[in-house]
């Protein structure tokens, strides 16, 4: 799928630039397990919060959102029963649906493009990375997958077509109405306008670009 393509050099645009910028004299990743950090680690599962990687390339608007099942559906392990099913499905069928959980200035005349949305709160193998699939050492990886996700969580990635890019001056989002669980959105944004780096809230909803 292209967009996966893309959401990986975007990935590594963004920990590249973004994290060694903005957060290297707190990035303390081998410190990870200590739950009293306030300090944000690349990869490390902190409950309450989502990350959101948001890149400009060219007319084109990459967002790539990933957060803990707990803060999405309220558990991080296959749905146990039909109340936690339909709490899953709901929260999948949101997250396909961004234009309910971003709005962008109607100025900047974005049109949604692509949705790609995952999560591993399964009882089988993590089958939804589908892009490991095709590689020899599938099996490799599915094991590395299943040490690194002891914790379920969601992946949501969209792409947008905006024909007035320069008029992107803002992202509001509506994530904290629809998934209650959360406490706050880190948002990393790379584009023309810059780099920034900030921390979206249900109180602080916006980020000004």
């Amino acid at each position: 799928m292209l967009i996966s393509n893309k959401k990986m050099l975007l990935s590594i645009a963004i920990s590249s630039s973004l994290f060694s910028i903005s957060y290297s004299a707190s990035a303390n990743d081998h410190d990870h397990h200590d739950h009293g950090s306030e300090h944000r680690q690349h990869g490390a599962h902190v409950h309450g919060v989502i990350e959101a990687n948001i890149a400009q390339d060219g007319e084109h608007l990459l967002f790539e959102v990933t957060a803990p099942g707990a803060d999405v559906v309220g558990f991080e392990h296959a749905p146990k029963n039909e109340e936690q099913k339909q709490t899953l499905s709901q929260a999948v069928k949101t997250l396909n649906n961004p234009n309910v959980i971003f709005t962008l200035p109607k100025d900047a005349k974005c049109t949604l493009e692509e949705v790609h949305v995952s999560h591993n709160l399964t009882n089988g193998d993590d089958e939804h990375h589908d892009h490991d699939h095709d590689h020899d050492h599938d099996q490799h990886d599915g094991e590395h997958h299943k040490e690194h996700s002891k914790h379920g969580e969601f992946n949501a990635q969209y792409e947008y077509h905006c024909e007035a890019i320069s008029k992107l001056n803002q992202i509001e989002t509506q994530w904290f109405m629809h998934f209650t669980h959360s406490q706050k959105m880190t948002v990393q944004y790379l584009g023309d306008s810059g780099q920034k780096a900030t921390t979206l809230t249900a109180d602080a909803p916006t980020v000004t670009l």
